[in-house]
């Protein structure tokens, strides 16, 4: 079989959904491509190299364009709509979120950094909060999604937990988990929530 390192992302993407992280190694990426493991080298001489090119593939398939402020948009909602779009990119595979933390040099993600950081401050914001604004929207993206990703116990695994127990010494914890989810909530509007309050603070630090 003929190789490009198209072909070789588009397999290890596959094998990412299927098997998640654990399971992309370039052994099997080697067999599913039908090619001795040492044939791989000349595309991506390790794991590190397949990590990022599986990150760059995840952010070129939600980000074609980089996307552009609008002249009357406030940062803030542009800012909002770029995380939401991150944590879409990321769900879409297993282990997205584990992928691009994974991939200290992936170029797309420098990319949207640069854009963000360019839209704040084209907007009156200094440069060093700029930074540290994108950095956390960032960060607490990637962590929340990290979060969801996560896997959950097997119902075997969790003999023994008394919910009942649990409840009586965290009574507001639950209450409130209840109390949110209760009105046809979603999974989408706790991080919405969530980074409503993130930008929010934002806000208010680069106007103090």
């Amino acid at each position: 079989m003929a190789m490009d390192v198209e072909k070789i992302v588009t397999e290890a993407v596959a094998l990412l959904d299927a098997d998640g992280l654990e399971g992309v190694t370039l052994r099997k990426l080697a067999a599913r491509l039908e090619v001795k493991q040492p044939s791989l080298y000349w595309h991506l001489p390790n794991k590190a190299a397949l990590v990022n090119a599986i990150a760059e593939r995840i952010l070129d398939d939600e980000f074609p364009k980089l996307p552009a402020q609008a002249a009357d948009q406030p940062w803030q909602d542009w800012l909002t709509d770029l995380a939401v779009r991150l944590r879409r990119a990321l769900l879409a595979h297993q282990d997205g979120a584990r992928i691009i933390s994974a991939a200290h040099f992936s170029r797309k993600m420098a990319a949207l950094s640069e854009l963000a950081i360019g839209t704040l401050t084209a907007r009156g914001i200094a440069l060093h909060q700029a930074r540290l604004i994108v950095l956390t929207v960032e960060h607490f993206t990637v962590g929340h999604t990290l979060a969801e990703q996560s896997p959950r116990p097997e119902s075997n695994e969790v003999t023994g937990f008394d919910l009942d127990a649990f409840t009586e010494q965290h009574p507001m914890t639950v209450a409130s988990i209840t109390e949110y989810f209760g009105p046809a909530r979603t999974v989408d509007d706790l991080f919405r929530d969530c980074l409503d309050i993130v930008v929010a603070g934002a806000m208010a630090r680069s106007a103090g």
